[in-house]
């Protein structure tokens, strides 16, 4: 029922509901990234046993990564900005914002999702419980940052968007 009220939105309107439900997930992202870069960390220092709430706070993590990810693709191939750029590429790249986002962004935000998905299954493997956390330290780490540096956040020079949308 759901799917189907959804897909009989005209375009305008599942464009805008794409949009803040990306926007509502990055928040999903960045928080559940950063408690497990602090799991990790905490299990990586102590020594700890990679219990079975590490193991679901290592995959949900990833699944969350992986919504945003589908949510994102959807958005850039819906998107008029997008749209616009890759018809207008000639006019369209000397505008910061339109190669930020055609570019950029998207594939920035791509390789910090294979970043994770490759942490989470490297970490997944492991027999030993240090090295796995010491895997989800480190490629959840890299991911965050790059994550952290090409959302276009408010303040940012590249392209700047409100906190919600």
């Amino acid at each position: 029922m759901f799917f189907y009220t959804f897909a009989s939105l005209n375009k305008k309107a599942m464009y805008t509901i794409l949009l803040l439900l990306h926007s509502l997930f990055r928040w999903l992202v960045l928080a559940s990234l950063a408690y497990s870069i602090y799991r990790a960390c905490r299990g990586y220092m102590r020594n700890s046993t990679f219990t079975q709430t590490d193991n679901a706070v290592r995959h949900w993590t990833a699944t969350i990564a992986h919504t945003q990810l589908l949510i994102g693709m959807v958005l850039y191939f819906k998107s008029p900005l997008i749209q616009y750029f890759w018809t207008h590429q000639q006019k369209a790249s000397l505008a910061k914002e339109l190669s930020f986002f055609s570019i950029i962004h998207i594939l920035l935000m791509f390789a910090s999702i294979l970043i994770i998905t490759i942490g989470s299954a490297l970490a997944k493997r492991q027999t030993r419980d240090r090295v796995a956390f010491r895997t989800i330290l480190i490629s959840y780490s890299i991911a965050l940052v790059l994550i952290l540096i090409v959302v276009p956040w408010p303040f940012s020079p590249l392209a700047n968007r409100p906190y919600f949308r």
